[in-house]
């Protein structure tokens, strides 16, 4: 029988997470410097969980990590860490573990549990939402640019009409995935793009690039560099509704690609939000790994 229990002393189990971590990071391609950088952002949370450890008959067959934080003004929980060692899967211990973190969360008021995946959970979260995934792939020669499609950097005339359809496309992708609530999602745009490029095209470490294809502006793109050691964040690449379906996604990601490697990074990085399937299937064939699959659940109240 599956029992859970919180733990006193948890630097055995977080000795283990941490580990597993850095191997699922390295796994998708991300250096060991970069790699390390991702679990220096995950060490400032973990202070905070609660870690239960999984046992069976008096033996531990694992642990769950979960906490419950206040989010964009309501209650949500997270699932930090669910894992069952090896000699001990497919005995039912995981859903056990997951069960008992929504309850655990749902009575200390959360509405909605929220789980960051950096390995396989089988069918264990299908009933989760997909939310989010990072993705990220390793840049080992420059890219081969498409025939006639030119990318040039965006001009100040330019940049304000760009910003303000990046910022809409931003909230639209937060809201198709299910993370916020409209009004929620204006104000997160509000405040990232702020923080973000506080100085415009004048931001350091940023590049703001037009795509152009026979003479027409066909979509443009926005990376920030050293998002992490040896890594540059793609923002943005947008190729503009009436030029999609003809190639176009590959040639932007190319010149993201491109510039990547003309600032001195290695590996390029990408969020796609959910929903966006034809997103996660271009990523997928041009060999960008998943890192991180951000995905939620309503939780229902105490007793419903």
């Amino acid at each position: 029988m599956t029992e859970l229990s919180i733990l006193g002393d948890t630097a055995h189990w977080q000795k283990d997470f941490e580990r597993r971590l850095l191997a699922s990071y390295t796994a998708a391609g991300l250096s060991e410097a970069a790699a390390e950088r991702m679990l220096e952002d995950v060490r400032t949370d973990i202070g905070d969980w609660s870690v239960a450890e999984i046992t069976d008959a008096g033996m531990r067959v694992g642990h769950v990590a979960v906490v419950v934080a206040e989010n964009h003004g309501a209650l949500a929980g997270r699932i930090g860490d669910l894992h069952i060692d090896a000699p001990h899967t497919g005995r039912g211990h995981e859903q056990a573990a997951r069960d008992w973190a929504q309850q655990w969360c749902a009575e200390r008021g959360a509405r909605r549990l929220n789980i960051r995946l950096t390995e396989p959970a089988g069918e264990l979260f299908d009933g989760y939402g997909v939310r989010g995934q990072l993705r990220t792939r390793r840049i080992d020669s420059p890219p081969t640019p498409l025939a006639g499609v030119t990318a040039r950097p965006m001009t100040r005339a330019e940049y304000p009409d760009w910003l303000a359809l990046e910022k809409a496309a931003y909230v639209d992708d937060i809201v198709r995935s299910g993370s916020l609530t409209p009004e929620e999602a204006v104000r997160k745009s509000d405040r990232d793009f702020a923080d973000l490029i506080p100085q415009g095209l004048a931001t350091p470490d940023n590049t703001f690039l037009v795509l152009e294809a026979r003479g027409e502006q066909i979509g443009t793109g926005w990376l920030k560099h050293r998002y992490l050691p040896g890594v540059t964040y793609g923002y943005s690449l947008h190729i503009k509704e009436q030029y999609r379906g003809k190639g176009y996604g590959r040639a932007a990601m190319a010149a993201g690609e491109q510039a990547t490697l003309e600032a001195g990074d290695t590996a390029l990085m990408f969020t796609v939000w959910g929903g966006n399937e034809v997103a996660m299937n271009l990523y997928t064939s041009a060999g960008y790994h998943v890192v991180e699959e951000s995905r939620s659940i309503s939780l229902p109240h105490p007793g419903a």
